[in-house]
């Protein structure tokens, strides 16, 4: 069965969706079998894969809806990887889902018949706390949370924690922390350092040893539609992303 993963942090401009789009291809790289999930009305992981937003048939919103079915939203990327893709239709969906029952497992059950499908799942979760989220944390048994290393990163920290709490206590049992990954890293900042400290006296091994750095080719890689690894595969910001896949492959297994 899969490890489904949601990545998230509800702070914007930490690095998510570029850590969502080239972990999947780095585990791709790794001969997995990998399910990547836009869960974000934004729709950048869907255009940094390679899939033009604007003229999807179906997305992601069709499937938490009902109207479609995920045979119907899934496309294979020519990175290697399928992925559910999302537009701006998705931000509908927090509004419709109101009515909807099981709301905050819509995601959950959709995933249900591909999960022997795939090694890993990985769900590229809005900046919110929203019902979108909701629904990764739900459906996922891992999370990834990717910060910059700075003071107001670790106050929003403590509030997804307190989210994946409640989470845990009233959907999802099964739920826990996989790693926290610390992304734009620029190891001469004193703060950076000091936030460092902070987060592994208070998480220890639950911190990623792989540390993403500013690095301009992962940068320019989404307006390409491409992943670093099909961009600029010798950059520092690939050797990271590589880096980061066997860690966690580790981790899991």
């Amino acid at each position: 069965m899969s490890r489904v993963i949601a990545i998230t942090n509800q702070k914007g401009g930490v690095g998510k969706t570029t850590t969502a789009v080239n972990l999947a291809a780095g585990l791709v790289q790794k001969e997995k079998r990998v399910l990547l999930i836009d869960l974000d009305p934004q729709g950048n992981a869907t255009m940094g894969s390679g899939v033009d937003k604007q003229k999807l048939g179906r997305s992601v919103y069709h499937l938490l809806l009902g109207h479609a079915e995920l045979a119907d939203v899934r496309i294979n990327t020519e990175h290697g990887f399928d992925i559910l893709p999302a537009n701006r239709e998705l931000g509908g969906a927090e509004v419709e889902l109101i009515e909807v029952d099981r709301r905050e497992l819509r995601l959950r059950e959709a995933l249900l018949k591909v999960r022997p499908e795939y090694d890993y799942i990985l769900i590229d979760c809005p900046p919110a706390l929203n019902m979108l989220t909701v629904n990764g944390l739900a459906a996922s048994e891992g999370v990834i949370i990717p910060m910059q290393c700075e003071y107001y990163a670790l106050e929003g920290l403590t509030d997804l924690i307190n989210t994946m709490r409640r989470v845990r206590q009233s959907l999802n049992p099964k739920i826990e922390i996989d790693g926290l990954l610390r992304t734009l890293y620029d190891p001469r900042s004193t703060l950076a350092q000091q936030v460092v400290a902070q987060l592994n006296q208070h998480f220890g091994d639950k911190v990623f040893e792989t540390v993403i750095p500013r690095n301009i080719r992962l940068a320019e890689a989404p307006s390409f539609g491409r992943p670093i690894f099909a961009y600029d595969k010798s950059s520092r910001g690939a050797q990271a992303y590589r880096a980061l896949a066997e860690e966690l492959i580790e981790r899991i297994n």
